[in-house]
């Protein structure tokens, strides 16, 4: 760009006796900017992949979380400050917080996991060499080895956090970096500062309690329709358990209707009293109609495929592979409805009557649909009826761990 007191210079004039003198005379070609521009590519496609394998490593994470006593509720948290933070924005790129810092830590595991192969070669050779000839020289000497590899691996995990915990901080060592790490003189300060950082970056006290409140109000929400239902259960249907069904089905119904849009609300505002509120649900309704039917049809959509997991109660090792399932169906869910309620949000005015009326009534199926497959759950889950507890699609994702 020319300032507004420069004037572009004036090209040469041709000379006639020299034509080829205007070619000397030109400025040299700027340099290439296809280096530039792949790396600008390279840089976009590494934190693409760098944000995907976050991603997974969340998703892994809340599904582990979610099958462990009270760091579910960690899990159930972080599930609605996702709806909150893309009812706050209106985008639903914003509802993925704290991916890098999970990239980081799957990197750490994964790099740790690596440099321990061969630890565990060594130690299997030992112990195998014990078998064949116990307490021989060639035992000893395999002992000696896993002993000083194991050293070596624990320190290398410990600098390697030390640096940042990325994959390559695992593959190389750097000498170099670390004498001059061990002549800083505020060398612990760091860490110490480090380690804060990165435990107050898990937000993780937020999250429990964020998610202790959701459970506990919705477990209020819950109480009495299910409650009604599980008691009808235990009687007859000529003594009075069909009427307390189709009691306990009609009580449920408005509940699913306004909890998963009760639950966003409190997240977005952080009160208790917010899961209570349903008159503010239906000024937000009115609002943006479709967007909350969508929503809704999409949260009870996904949570009706994972009742079929139910049906057997999976070994214990591997509890939180189901759990993982749970967590790809509902994080969707959560997406959309925090997405339908920012849309609500931003409306100015209501929607026209016929629409709404509309969805009031597209609304009806869809929940009675789900109510419906909900009560003949209990005939197919291994808790039988005490899994009418398990509404995993508003409580911690995992059915197994929500009370």
């Amino acid at each position: 760009m020319f300032q507004p007191d420069q004037a572009p210079q004036e090209a040469p004039e041709l000379s006639a006796a020299n034509p080829t003198e205007q070619v000397a005379s030109r400025p040299p070609h700027p340099p290439a900017q296809d280096g530039g521009r792949l790396r600008r590519v390279l840089g976009r496609v590494i934190r693409g992949l760098d944000w995907t394998f976050g991603l997974i490593c969340l998703v892994a994470g809340l599904a582990i979380f979610s099958v462990v006593p009270l760091l579910n509720f960690i899990s159930l948290g972080y599930l609605l400050h996702v709806s909150a933070q893309v009812a706050r924005s209106g985008r639903i790129r914003d509802g993925f917080p704290g991916v890098r810092r999970a990239s980081r830590i799957g990197s750490f595991v994964v790099g740790a996991l690596l440099i321990c192969i061969p630890a565990r070669i060594l130690s299997g050779l030992w112990k195998d060499a014990e078998i064949v000839a116990p307490g021989s020289t060639g035992a000893s000497l395999w002992r000696i080895a896993t002993f000083l590899v194991t050293a070596v691996t624990l320190f290398q995990i410990l600098w390697a956090s030390l640096r940042g915990g990325r994959l390559h901080h695992f593959l190389w060592p750097a000498p170099l970096r670390f004498l001059a790490w061990l002549k800083s003189p505020d060398k612990m300060t760091s860490v110490r500062d480090r380690l804060s950082a990165a435990i107050a970056g898990l937000r993780l006290p937020f999250l429990f309690w964020l998610g202790t409140r959701a459970f506990a109000g919705t477990f209020l929400w819950l109480l009495l329709p299910v409650g009604i239902l599980i008691a009808a259960a235990q009687q007859a249907p000529e003594a009075g358990g069909a009427i307390l069904s189709l009691l306990g089905g009609l009580l449920l119904m408005p509940v699913v209707l306004y909890l998963p849009f009760l639950q966003v609300r409190f997240a977005l505002e952080d009160r208790f009293r917010a899961l209570f509120e349903i008159g503010v649900i239906r000024q937000h309704f009115n609002r943006a109609p479709l967007a909350f039917w969508c929503a809704l049809l999409a949260t009870l959509l996904f949570a009706l495929p994972l009742y079929l997991l139910k049906i057997e109660l999976p070994p214990r090792g591997i509890v939180w592979l189901p759990s993982l399932v749970f967590v790809l169906f509902i994080f969707p869910a959560r997406l959309l409805t925090g997405w339908a309620f920012g849309r609500a949000r931003r409306q100015p005015s209501p929607r026209h009557g016929v629409i709404r009326w509309a969805t009031r009534l597209g609304l009806i199926p869809v929940v009675l649909l789900y109510v419906v497959i909900v009560y003949l759950s209990q005939y197919l889950s291994w808790n039988g009826t005490l899994g009418l507890l398990e509404q995993h699609a508003f409580l911690v994702p995992a059915p197994w761990a929500s009370l």
